[in-house]
């Protein structure tokens, strides 16, 4: 259960993150649900993969992230002639020592910036999968621990995209969640004409919160109560894409966890020790979708994996507060975690 010093840190919790929130945008303009999403993944302690065409502002929301933040800060250009001791770093003969001497690679820091991570071979690819997953990096037969907290933000561009490799099955499991950022709308490109017109507003970015600060509140995000209800809920919507017809790969066990992981900083960002079956919905496309590869009769009809995951949730049975369940409403799968009244289940 939750204590009282608990509650403090939660609440603590909720004004950190809202300065980094508006830190974040200042610099990125009509996007808060992209950016809420973004926290969330920090504070949940995964990793987040940005995915979408050229130019709309995926390497600025990398960057305004990792600035508002006090932490190591270091970022990997992906290309086709990088090399996986590029990212993990290279053991060098030393003559006077007459040894050899590690010399850490980019990996080391606490926030890695991976810019278009899939215009990079597989091979490249690979050397984030040690890291992402345990959070240490193994040359030459010896370990090295990274820095904690630690967080790979990754963007890409769609796989149609000239000189694009697809991401392994194994690689984009280790994110968390996956986001597109989209077109903005005329009112904030219009703003963003003001702001980034002449001078690029990361120039001005101070970070706002340290990186002892984010440590502390990831470990009150673990305190978060999870009801058996709620857990049991997530176990069913993850369990429901491993039979879906037009799947020919589910979701993953490590799924589960980073859906109920994120659900528990989800419910901390509103202020709530305890999970609603609300934030594990709000989450499910995010973390789910990435995962999913469909068939190829559903690929000629266009059946995108998101719509298979709304279908899910549109015919869950949902846990609700007396014990019962009861089924989403009709063309809307879940409805507003913020809503007054809502109890804990």
């Amino acid at each position: 259960m939750t204590t009282y010093d608990d509650r403090a840190s939660l609440t603590d919790l909720t004004a950190i993150t809202e300065r980094v929130r508006r830190s974040v945008e200042s610099v990125i303009e009509g996007k808060p649900e992209v950016v809420r999403l973004s926290l969330t993944v920090l504070l949940a302690e995964g990793h987040l993969l940005i995915e979408d065409v050229p130019g709309v502002g995926k390497t600025m929301l990398a960057k305004a992230l990792a600035r508002s933040v006090d932490c190591s800060v270091r970022r990997i250009q992906f290309t086709p002639d990088l090399l996986p001791s590029d990212i993990t770093g290279v053991s060098v003969f030393d003559q006077q020592r007459r040894d050899f001497e590690f010399k850490p690679g980019a990996i080391f820091a606490q926030i890695v910036i991976g810019d278009e991570i899939n215009r990079a071979s597989p091979k490249t690819q690979s050397a984030l999968l040690e890291s992402m997953e345990e959070r240490q990096v193994t040359v030459d037969g010896h370990t090295y621990e990274l820095p904690d907290p630690f967080m790979v933000v990754a963007t890409q561009n769609p796989v149609e995209m000239e000189g694009t490799y697809p991401l392994p099955e194994a690689q984009r499991d280790r994110f968390m969640a996956r986001v597109s950022m989209g077109y903005p709308s005329a009112e904030a490109e219009f703003r963003m004409l003001d702001v980034h017109g002449e001078l690029s507003p990361l120039d001005d970015l101070r970070p706002v919160a340290h990186a002892h600060e984010i440590a502390k509140l990831i470990e009150a995000v673990r305190t978060v109560h999870v009801a058996d209800p709620v857990r049991r809920y997530a176990v069913e919507l993850v369990g429901a894409t491993r039979g879906h017809p037009d799947l020919r790969l589910g979701a993953s066990p490590r799924a589960t966890l980073h859906l109920l992981r994120a659900a528990r900083a989800s419910a901390a960002l509103a202020g709530r020790d305890y999970c609603l079956p609300d934030d594990v919905q709000a989450l499910a496309v995010a973390v789910l979708a990435h995962r999913l590869l469909p068939t190829a009769q559903a690929q000629l009809n266009r059946r995108t994996a998101e719509e298979v995951v709304l279908e899910i949730l549109g015919r869950t049975p949902v846990p609700s507060a007396d014990g019962g369940v009861r089924m989403p409403a009709p063309g809307r799968p879940g409805y507003d975690r913020t809503r007054p009244g809502a109890r804990r289940v």
